[in-house]
């Protein structure tokens, strides 16, 4: 089934709006792929938190349409977290 990488870029900023992301497709399937996300939002927050976040953004399509989502976030000027 698969998504493209647009979509889940606008999801993603549907939800967060401050967002910087960055959607790449690492197998060519349109069903794996890294994120990363930067976000004022994601200040002071644990990195559990940050990824519910983004994951709440996807509306659940993790697990259906999107196989699997390598995922890295922070907030402007902070170290990513994996």
């Amino acid at each position: 089934m698969g998504m493209a990488a647009g979509e889940i870029e606008a999801l993603i900023r549907a939800a967060i709006p401050d967002a910087q992301v960055t959607i790449e497709d690492l197998a060519g399937d349109s069903d794996h792929y890294a994120a990363t996300v930067v976000s004022e939002r994601f200040r002071g927050l644990s990195r559990v938190k940050q990824h519910q976040m983004v994951y709440a953004a996807l509306r659940g399509r993790m697990g259906g349409q999107l196989h699997a989502l390598a995922l890295q976030t922070s907030a402007p000027d902070e170290e990513i977290r994996a």
